[in-house]
């Protein structure tokens, strides 16, 4: 028996990690506690210290539950983003982008197309701060209304992350705890990713009448953020390195949480650029909350709680192995309680050597995360930055775009299943 504050019997400790469990994605679903100030990821951290101290996990278990391959992964994505950051490669980009402001459809086009893409490679919450503040005030300045810009923004990064399993945090943890092909989901993912964007496209510019311009928000705007000016031997150091890093991953077996750490390792050795800069853009919150999660859900698998729930919804004809109905089950939880907590638990509940399964949840988490405002934190992010600029972007606002590019989405992805899953297997 595991040493702890007091000793129970294993019913009572299984009714115990339940209790937990709920708790803690109830938590996260609501994004905060009662009484007392947590946020997300420390719901998550004191989940995974009560699942220890109360005997649901011991520390053994704990440590063999967090997946220290997805963490590092994640680290390495993010020194990465960090670096190209301090080159001033998404100003220079953002910038060229606003050239094109004259023709708005053109611009949308250009900035939806460059964001999805850009998501792809590099992360969708990366690219909506660094092109959120540029695209924002370059509209401003040309007297366009900006909300459908900058929705259509987010829109697209959400929807290109799902390109690859670098693109989101939850990508990067799911294609590590099922061992996705990184080369095969690419293909599986680029026919209903482009289809996406070009629909996403579709619904923003009728919607929102890019063709017409509209007036801006009154009032004189705000002073711009400081600008990061160009290197170029950073820009092309940091590319060169994640082309690198893409490539190796698509042709060789080689682990990719060790390619990536080797690569941002290269990364952070400079001359000017100081490694503590770099590091201080690393989200450690995202992965002190991935951290917390594989605790909580290590100890909900281990209790044998995660197939007593599979087998209550397939009781109750909620079959998680049907593409259908598992892609509703996950646009569900990706929207009621968090993203990140959504594909912690589908990824330990449905069979891990089914990889159709998981290359369906990792797209659905992306493109779900489209139907509200706090569907992904791209869209928080993009929101955030708007409003530092006196642009307001209402959850109203952003679902009635949204809504529509979420199901187009979904059902995009739904329909060329028959064609795509083949290139999984």
């Amino acid at each position: 028996m595991t040493t702890v504050f007091f000793q129970t019997s294993p019913e009572l400790i299984r009714s115990v990690t339940l209790l937990i469990f709920l708790a803690v994605y109830l938590g996260i679903a609501v994004g905060h506690a009662c009484f007392v100030r947590l946020d997300r990821t420390g719901i998550a951290m004191l989940g995974g210290i009560a699942m220890l101290a109360t005997g649901c996990l011991s520390l053994p278990e704990a440590v063999r539950a967090v997946n220290m391959e997805s963490i590092l992964l994640l680290f390495s994505l993010m020194v990465i983003a960090s670096q190209l950051h301090y080159s001033g490669l998404y100003q220079l980009l953002a910038d060229r982008l606003a050239r094109t402001l004259d023709r708005p459809a053109l611009f949308l086009a250009l900035l939806m197309g460059a964001a999805g893409l850009l998501s792809g490679v590099l992360n969708n919450d990366v690219i909506c701060l660094a092109f959120t503040p540029v695209a924002a005030d370059a509209l401003v300045r040309r007297r366009l209304y900006p909300a459908p810009y900058l929705i259509g923004l987010a829109l697209a990064s959400n929807i290109g992350c799902a390109l690859t399993l670098i693109g989101s945090a939850q990508n990067v943890v799911l294609g590590q705890l099922v061992a996705l092909p990184f080369a095969r989901y690419t293909a599986f993912a680029a026919l209903p990713v482009l289809l996406s964007l070009g629909a996403a496209y579709g619904i923003v510019l009728v919607l929102g009448r890019i063709h017409r311009a509209a007036p801006a928000p009154d009032g004189p705007p705000p002073p711009p953020d400081e600008t990061m000016p160009f290197n170029a031997w950073r820009a092309t150091k940091g590319v060169g390195v994640l082309v690198i890093l893409v490539v190796l991953f698509l042709a060789t077996p080689l682990p990719r949480y060790l390619v990536a750490l080797t690569a941002a390792g290269l990364l952070l050795c400079s001359r000017r650029l100081e490694s503590r800069k770099v590091l201080a853009l690393v989200d450690w919150q995202l992965m002190v909350l991935f951290i917390g999660l594989f605790v909580v859900v290590g100890a909900f698998i281990s209790r044998g709680l995660g197939q007593d729930m599979v087998a209550v919804l397939t009781r109750h004809g909620v079959r998680l192995d049907h593409p259908a109905i598992l892609t509703a089950v996950t646009a569900a939880l990706s929207n009621l309680i968090n993203n990140s907590a959504a594909v912690m638990l589908l990824a330990n509940v449905v069979n891990p050597d089914d990889t159709v399964a998981a290359a369906v949840i990792a797209m659905a988490n992306a493109f779900a995360g489209n139907l509200l405002l706090i569907g992904s934190l791209a869209n928080v992010i993009t929101a955030q930055a708007a409003a530092e600029r006196n642009i307001q972007i209402t959850f109203r606002e952003f679902a009635r775009y949204g809504i529509p590019v979420a199901l187009a989405s979904l059902l995009i992805m739904l329909g060329t299943l028959p064609l795509t899953m083949r290139l999984l297997n």
